[in-house]
C-alpha cells in the first residue's frame, strides 16, 4: 500500500516533517479512503489525525470528509483548485456513462493554457460531444496540468494531435466574437461538423478563419466583450448537445 510506511512510523518521526507536509499527507490519505473505501487507509488516517492534534472525525459522510479534507489543505502550500475537490457520491456513481459521443470534432487552435485544455476535455466528456483535435502548439493529454484539470476525463475523450484543419469533418465552424456572426442560440448546427476554438489572446488564427464555412458567436453585453475560451466552449457545448440530441 502506498501509505503503509505510516503504520510503522512513530509520532516523533512524523512530527519531524513540516506542518504543511503532515497535513498534505493526511489530506491525500483521507481523499484516497473516500475514493476506494479501504479500511486500512482509515486506520492510517486515524494515526495521522491524532498526530496532527485534530479531534476524531466521527462522521464519515461526504460533507464531513470534505470539510476535514479542506481543513488539511488550508494548512499546506496547496492552492485551492477544482481538481482538489472530492467527488460527491453522485459523481462516483455516474463515472461510467454509456451515452455515446456525438459525431462532432473540436479543434484547439494554438491554445496556450493546459488548464483551459483540461477544462475543455472535461466539458467534452460531460456532454459526450465528440473527438478533440490538438494543434501542435496546444498542450496535449500527457501534460499533468491537462490531466488534473480534466478531472479524470482526459483518457475518456478521443484525442489526436497534429491533424491538419483541412482534413477534419466539414463544415468548419469557428467560435469567435466577430460582430456580424450569428448567435449560437439561433444557429442550426449540422449533425456532423468541426468546431474551432481559438487562442486565449488572439482567437482563431487568420489562416484558419479563411478556411471556415461559418463563424458563430455567443452574444455578450459587458464592456469586456469576451469570455475565457473554456467558459465559452462550455456554453457552446451545451447548446450543440441540446440541438443534436433532439434529433437522435
Amino acid at each position: 500500500m502506498r501509505y503503509a510506511q505510516f503504520l510503522s512510523m512513530t509520532e516523533g518521526e512524523f512530527l519531524r516533517f513540516s506542518m504543511g507536509y503532515r497535513h498534505r499527507v493526511a489530506a491525500e490519505v483521507l481523499r484516497t479512503f473516500h475514493e476506494v473505501k479501504d479500511e486500512a487507509l482509515l486506520t492510517i488516517y486515524r494515526r495521522l489525525e491524532s498526530w496532527c492534534h485534530l479531534p476524531r472525525l466521527e462522521e464519515l459522510n461526504f460533507r464531513a470528509l470534505s470539510d476535514r479534507y479542506h481543513s488539511h489543505l488550508a494548512k499546506t502550500d496547496v492552492s485551492w483548485k477544482e481538481h482538489n475537490l472530492l467527488l460527491s457520491p453522485y459523481q462516483q456513481r455516474d463515472r461510467a456513462s454509456n451515452t455515446p459521443f456525438l459525431p462532432v470534432a473540436i479543434y484547439l487552435d494554438n491554445l496556450r493554457s493546459a488548464y483551459n485544455v483540461g477544462s475543455i476535455l472535461r466539458t467534452t466528456e460531460a456532454f459526450r460531444l465528440g473527438k478533440v483535435y490538438f494543434s501542435k502548439q496546444t498542450p496535449f493529454i500527457e501534460n499533468p496540468k491537462v490531466q488534473k484539470t480534466s478531472m479524470e476525463t482526459f483518457d475518456k475523450v478521443s484525442c489526436e494531435q497534429g491533424v491538419a484543419l483541412g482534413d477534419l469533418p466539414k463544415p468548419l465552424i469557428a467560435l469567435e466574437t466577430a460582430p456580424d456572426a450569428p448567435s449560437i442560440f439561433d444557429f442550426a448546427f449540422p449533425s456532423s461538423f468541426t468546431l474551432i476554438l481559438g487562442n486565449e489572446e488572439y482567437g482563431v488564427s487568420e489562416d484558419h478563419l479563411k478556411q471556415v464555412d461559418a463563424i458563430v458567436k455567443i452574444p455578450l453585453y459587458g464592456f469586456k466583450n469576451s469570455l475565457n475560451v473554456a467558459s465559452a466552449y462550455a456554453i457552446a457545448a451545451g447548446v450543440i448537445s441540446h440541438q443534436l440530441r433532439l434529433t437522435i
